[in-house]
């Protein structure tokens, strides 16, 4: 299964997600979740750095179970904020979606500060 982590701020902004696992839906190459999952999360952090013009911290291992974590840097213009968060919610309701017809193999839930 895979979890999602999302993270908000004191002011409701989204500034971290973590995915962890595999869905193991399918067979591997053929895993419609995991590929779901992982076009969306790696489309938003491209998003970021090209549209918001800023890299995020990110760390990944996909040898070890799979691992995909994402932070916002500090420093950011209003701009910036502003195209992070449009990416970061389009993320979380696009996996929302997945999730809701996939329960068995995705997860994902939000932690406010």
């Amino acid at each position: 299964m895979i979890k999602g982590n999302f993270k908000r701020d004191a002011d409701g902004h989204l500034v971290q997600f973590t995915l962890t696992g595999h869905a193991d839906s399918g067979p591997y190459g053929s895993d419609l979740v995991c590929a779901a999952v992982s076009a969306l999360a790696i489309s938003t952090v491209n998003g970021l750095e090209a549209l918001a013009g800023f890299t995020p911290e990110v760390i990944s291992d996909n040898q070890n179970g799979g691992y995909l974590s994402m932070s916002l840097i500090s420093g950011m213009s209003g701009e910036q904020v502003n195209i992070s968060q449009i990416l970061l919610e389009n993320l979380l309701l696009g996996l929302q979606s997945v999730a809701a017809e996939n329960q068995k193999y995705l997860t994902v839930q939000t932690i406010n500060e």
